[in-house]
């Protein structure tokens, strides 16, 4: 099993994540977050598959314990890729403002964000 963003955190610091948060469940097919679209949410997934496409191709999957949408927040731009649920999905929403209080509170949550951003996104140099 690949390491997952929630595998860099103590299950006590999980439960602070997941408590900053609020849960949400959505039907297979549903695409809760569309590209080129504005950065305004952030989603863990605790239950489920998600296709992460590209210009309409599958570039991933992502699964239980993976972030998604936490990207452009960071980059401060547009949404790079749509995110279909293949499942019906259990998530935790993140507005951007609980992103951000949730980095300030917790330095760790932060790098682990940047963390991910960057393995997703290499910068090209």
């Amino acid at each position: 099993m690949a390491d997952t963003f929630f595998s860099m955190f103590t299950p006590e610091e999980i439960a602070l994540i997941s408590a900053s948060g609020t849960r949400v469940t959505l039907p297979e097919g549903w695409a809760p977050i569309s590209e080129s679209t504005g950065a305004d949410k952030a989603y863990i997934i605790l239950n489920g598959t998600v296709s992460v496409r590209s210009h309409g191709e599958e570039v991933a999957q992502l699964g239980p314990g993976d972030i998604v949408g936490e990207t452009a927040i960071l980059n401060h731009s547009l949404r790079t890729a749509t995110i279909v649920a293949l499942t019906p999905l259990e998530l935790i929403h993140f507005t951007k403002e609980q992103l951000d209080r949730l980095g300030v509170e917790m330095p760790s949550f932060h790098e682990a964000l940047e963390k991910t951003a960057a393995e997703r996104f290499p910068q090209k140099s």
